[in-house]
């Protein structure tokens, strides 16, 4: 037709356009051309589109769950429905095959730019949920002590440096020696610590720390570069970190909630960028749920009082909701304006639940692509789902 012309839109147009859409879009599109499939492997792209995701908040949720406290019961993901009405329904369910002979496996670090790092007994992941990419670290290349009898590997960390463009997991190990068991005695043990680096796919062996790091996190510990754990230090309890781009430790104190550990579990986790700490009772199912913000020194950003029915939390949701688990082992959503509880209709055995919350990401990883023998995806509600 007459008066018709070709337009064209300019590449950094076209580019900024496609770094707001999910990872499934651009998965299909990368057959589109040479040019765009190229484009999204860079790391400008990739930056972009993960910062669209920030900035919008399009979070993505993964529940890991299980539904017993044997060996024979395994645990899982579901995938939840983030869909405006859909009242995070279960969309998917993922397994991990890869972990199956490991008690509470996998314990999960992160997220990281959208990354999860999956670990257990030794066995240890990464893992990109969204561009579905799946990656075994090698065996650890760290010399053991002479004589050592047993290894043990105790809590891990995941996270970014940002000055070399590196993702690294810093790995507590604990080797045991048996020969003053013998005598009646408890057995002798030495600590290592390893460290991890995605670029050069290698361990090698760091300074142990003074504090010693317990309990797996219940939240994502990764803050702004760092890594925070509960520890014991000279008999008295703190908060041990790990710096990922100087990769040194330090210590800093727990916030004074006026009680005791005795009385209240404590858990770390990434507020709004900043180092946070939710306190809740231990005893009784009516709870009063406290958050601590570090900025310099602890201050507490707010409490919530006495709800009833429910076990702990699980974390925020957007505009302050805060997921729980029920008292009946069920999940939960409570609104803190409107103190209503909100029953979302799915169940787990008691302390199994653990809520990731992560947006999606193109960080690649150099691993491969999800196979069945490492990760199985079925639909909610397929014939075929054993769970």
């Amino acid at each position: 037709m007459q008066g018709w012309s070709k337009f064209e839109i300019p590449d950094m147009v076209t580019m900024d356009i496609l770094s707001k859409l999910p990872v499934k879009s651009l998965a299909r599109f990368r057959c589109v051309c040479k040019p765009w499939s190229s484009s999204f492997r860079t790391s400008d792209f990739i930056t972009k589109h993960h910062q669209n995701n920030l900035t919008n908040n399009n979070l993505n949720l993964l529940l890991k769950r299980c539904h017993g406290n044997t060996r024979n019961d395994i645990h899982y993901f579901s995938a939840l429905s983030t869909e405006k009405g859909e009242n995070f329904s279960v969309t998917e369910n993922i397994h991990l095959p890869f972990f199956e002979n490991c008690w509470y496996a996998p314990v999960v670090s992160g997220p990281c730019n959208g990354l999860l790092c999956l670990h257990d007994a030794g066995k240890a992941a990464l893992w990109n949920p969204s561009t579905r990419e799946f990656k075994i670290l090698p065996r650890s290349s760290v010399n053991r002590p002479p004589s050592v009898d047993s290894t043990s590997f105790g809590c891990l960390g995941f996270g970014f440096d940002s000055i070399t463009d590196d993702y690294k997991v810093v790995r507590f190990v604990t080797n045991y020696f048996d020969e003053n068991e013998e005598e009646g005695g408890l057995a002798d043990w030495i600590h290592q610590v390893e460290l991890y680096s995605l670029k050069s796919d290698s361990w090698k062996e760091i300074s142990v720390p003074e504090a010693h790091p317990y309990a797996s996190p219940l939240f994502n510990n990764y803050v702004n570069g760092s890594y925070y754990w509960q520890a014991t230090g000279n008999s008295d309890y703190l908060i041990l970190s790990f710096d990922m781009a100087n990769e040194n430790f330090s210590t800093l104190p727990l916030p004074t909630f006026g009680g005791s550990l005795a009385q209240y579990y404590l858990q770390l986790l990434d507020f709004n960028g900043s180092l946070g700490a939710i306190v809740y009772p231990r005893e009784g199912t009516e709870k009063s749920i406290d958050l601590w913000v570090m900025n310099g020194s602890w201050t507490r950003q707010f409490s919530i009082e006495s709800v009833s029915g429910v076990e702990r939390p699980l974390g925020f949701w957007k505009n302050g909701e805060l997921f729980l688990e029920s008292s009946n082992h069920e999940l939960v959503l409570f609104d803190p304006a409107t103190r209503e509880l909100k029953n979302l209709g799915i169940h787990a055995y008691q302390n199994t639940m653990q809520l990731i919350a992560y947006v999606e990401s193109l960080v690649p990883i150099n691993g491969r692509s999800e196979q069945e023998e490492h990760i199985i995806r079925r639909r909610a509600g397929d014939a075929s789902n054993r769970y």
